[in-house]
């Protein structure tokens, strides 16, 4: 192998390009969503997108390119937008507003002109409000996750309402347990399917192909983080189904898209992998799985969805608590990169 090859694996080939620089950047942001830094993995979720609706597809384009674009124009670190860390915030924002007040939560309604602009903004804000929170996180070592994008979600879903030129639509997919009919009994579906939806909900993708094709695109980068994303997912709906939740919402994957990033996270990403975190990380899918319940209720007299809130907090939770514990081995967001090289780093020890 020659050096120049060493240098530059595949994935990074385009990393430095004048002119496809940018696209590399926008893939890595879609990758980034599921802490997969990696150009390929970003194409092919960009894809699974595609398979299932080409409006979704569009808007992660739009969403991961605005954000992107804001910080190139701010000249935030030039790091941080090569890695992708400020587009995919504004990608799950997008597809959020999309989601949200589209008649039809599956395919999505091509947005109005209004609602571009608005998708617009809001992506453009993700990447300030990710520059604000990581600032206030970086003295503890802990990443501002999927926070910009839920606080900015938040916020731009509720002034939907006061907007008559932006449709509100009905928020037609369920946001609450308690929205679904607790008569109807599992079945086999409701597991595969359940898994499968709950993967594509990372996405808001109500399509279970999408999901299980989001996991090939996840595992091109790091087969470790792709076991973990269906430990997390299929975890969730077990406990849901262990505690009687209600088969509609397994099915749909509500119970499980937090628990499938909590379980990314802490599984080898932000922490070493070892026997004790990953009993650390299990944990941390059954808290999460039950607290997407009782946020979910908590938000439906107002309508508003979870989003990510949930994998946030709980990860949040564990990750600055670990600190505190000698059993976990601790690895800084500047120095993540995948449970593998994570891993082999720390069996190589200091040098």
């Amino acid at each position: 192998m020659t050096q120049t090859q060493t240098e530059f694996p595949f994935q990074d080939r385009f990393r430095d390009h004048a002119t496809l620089g940018f696209v590399d950047w926008s893939l890595r942001g879609i990758g980034q969503v599921v802490f997969q830094n990696n150009p390929l993995t970003g194409l092919i979720i960009l894809l699974a997108l595609f398979f299932n609706s080409a409006v979704y597809g569009a808007i992660c384009i739009l969403g991961v390119v605005v954000a992107t674009a804001t910080a190139i124009l701010l000249k935030a670190d030039r790091g941080l937008i090569r890695d992708g860390l400020f587009g995919f915030n504004g990608a799950l924002v997008g597809l959020a507003l999309v989601a949200f007040t589209s008649a039809d939560f599956r395919s999505g309604a091509v947005p109005s002109f209004h609602m571009t602009i608005y998708i617009v903004f809001a992506a453009a804000m993700t990447t300030i409000a990710f520059s604000t929170i990581a600032t206030l996180l970086g003295p503890h070592k802990v990443a501002a996750l999927t926070s910009p994008f839920v606080l900015v979600g938040w916020l731009f879903l509720f002034a939907v309402l006061k907007f008559a030129a932006i449709e509100a639509g009905p928020l037609a997919k369920p946001v609450s347990p308690d929205q679904y009919d607790a008569a109807i009994a599992y079945a086999l579906p409701t597991w595969y399917m359940g898994i499968g939806n709950a993967i594509g909900q990372i996405f808001f993708q109500d399509n279970w192909i999408a999901g299980y094709l989001i996991v090939i695109g996840i595992a091109v980068n790091s087969r470790i983080s792709a076991g973990m994303a269906l430990i997390g997912a299929a975890g969730a709906a077990l406990v849901a189904g262990v505690f009687g939740g209600p088969e509609g919402a397994i099915r749909d994957g509500l119970f499980g898209y937090n628990a499938a990033l909590t379980a990314i996270a802490l599984g080898g990403f932000f922490l070493v992998l070892t026997w004790r975190s990953f009993a650390y990380t299990l944990f941390g899918i059954v808290v999460t799985t039950w607290l997407w319940a009782s946020i979910a209720i908590f938000l439906k007299p107002i309508g508003m969805p979870v989003l990510t809130s949930t994998f946030v907090l709980v990860t949040w939770l564990m990750l600055i608590g670990q600190y505190g514990f000698k059993a976990l081995v601790p690895v800084p967001p500047a120095e993540a990169t995948n449970p593998e090289d994570n891993r082999a780093r720390y069996l190589r020890g200091p040098r």
